[in-house]
């Protein structure tokens, strides 16, 4: 099954997905290990894994979406990507759709601001009128050759001009067509409310780590009527206290000899990466024994 065709057979089932976020092939693998069902691709985390720098609108259309393809063919998942503003207006929204679904993602979400984009959690934002993003999710509809790839609206008018108004372009984002609705950084329990019994198509929660939206967990956000849930950075979040340790101790004893128990082994490290599968590939298609990978 096509992941198109899968996310939305899961967006018709009971529930809510949950969306860990990575910016990286080896990270995909872990989600898809532990067994979730979709996966996200991270803007800002993409940003600070590919430039070391934070989510200002530095990256291009060509390096996300090779970052999301890569991404989508190590998980196996439906991915849903960060394509920040489409970059540009309609013509280019079209030509952006097609190229993230081209590289093999099930859907991407477009977001109302003006280019630079800021993270959503961050201030300095502006956003562009309502009919500018609606015509751009129109552009975006009509860029799909799948009927099943998934447009996502997102829009960052909350922080700007309030829940009414936020409500209002969610509203006519839906009507130009787009499939789910994310409404970037609610703070409170009226806007949490509000927001999934306002829009007639799904909606999207950002557990984002600013501590500006509420930390909620599965059955809260499910209980306010989100279908998909996404949890941007949490991976990386967890890594860096870990590589800072593992720094920290190769400077100041010269070597991680007494580190070696709390990382993973070597062995399972390359099969986490595809190993097995290498090594059926290699014997399926009669590899010189000598030559063929192994440890």
């Amino acid at each position: 099954m096509k992941c198109t065709r899968k996310l939305r057979k899961l967006l018709l089932e009971p529930g809510l997905l949950m969306a860990p976020g990575v910016a990286d092939a080896l990270n995909a693998r872990l989600v898809s290990e532990a067994g979730f069902q979709v996966i996200y691709m991270t803007g800002s985390g993409t940003t600070a894994a590919r430039l070391g720098m934070p989510d200002i609108g530095l990256l291009s259309v060509s390096e996300m979406v090779d970052n999301a393809g890569r991404i989508a063919d190590a998980s196996g998942l439906p991915l849903i990507s960060d394509a920040d503003t489409g970059y540009g207006g309609p013509l280019n929204v079209y030509r952006t759709t097609r190229m993230f679904e081209k590289a093999g993602v099930a859907g991407i979400h477009i977001e109302d601001q003006n280019w630079p984009k800021r993270c959503g959690h961050l201030a300095g934002k502006t956003i562009i009128p309502a009919h500018e993003m609606a015509s751009k999710i129109m552009a975006a509809c009509d860029g799909r050759d799948d009927d099943d790839f998934v447009i996502i609206a997102r829009t960052d008018a909350l922080a700007i001009e309030g829940l009414n108004s936020t409500l209002e372009r969610a509203e006519m984002y839906a009507e130009a067509g787009a499939d789910i609705i994310f409404v970037e950084s609610p703070t409170s329990e009226e806007e949490l409310e509000a927001i999934p019994k306002r829009i007639s198509c799904p909606t999207l929660f950002n557990m984002a780590a600013s501590g500006k939206t509420p930390f909620l967990d599965k059955a809260e956000i499910e209980k306010y009527g989100y279908k998909i849930a996404i949890y941007p950075n949490f991976a990386m979040l967890a890594a860096v206290p870990a590589v800072r340790h593992y720094l920290s101790e190769l400077s100041e004893n010269g070597t991680v000899a007494h580190l070696v128990n709390e990382m993973v082994s070597f062995q399972e490290f390359f099969n986490l990466v595809g190993m097995e599968s290498v090594k059926e590939m290699e014997e399926k298609y009669s590899v010189d024994q000598k030559s063929r990978a192994d440890f």
